[in-house]
């Protein structure tokens, strides 16, 4: 079996609201010196077998197509388990 994740993360340029309320609410809670929050998307995703070179090229492909919007959107694959 192997295991990875791909971590999705709005450009830098790109203006991210939802990172900005959390920063804010952290501040009001107490939590001093908060300089930047920003919000991503986490996939776990689980394969039966090796992850062979043309399965991570493939999972490159989908992340790009289907997880990510890379107009905006930064994603980085890694491997976590690999059988």
């Amino acid at each position: 079996m192997s295991r990875v994740v791909v971590e999705v993360m709005l450009k830098p340029e790109i203006l991210d609201p939802q990172g900005r309320a959390v920063e804010g609410a952290l501040d009001r809670l107490g939590l001093v010196g908060v300089t930047s929050v920003r919000q991503g998307k986490r996939f776990e995703i689980e394969l039966a077998g090796p992850l062979d070179a043309s399965r991570r090229e493939r999972l490159n492909e989908l992340a790009e197509t289907l997880l990510a919007n890379p107009v905006i959107e930064n994603f980085t694959v890694h491997v976590v388990e690999d059988a």
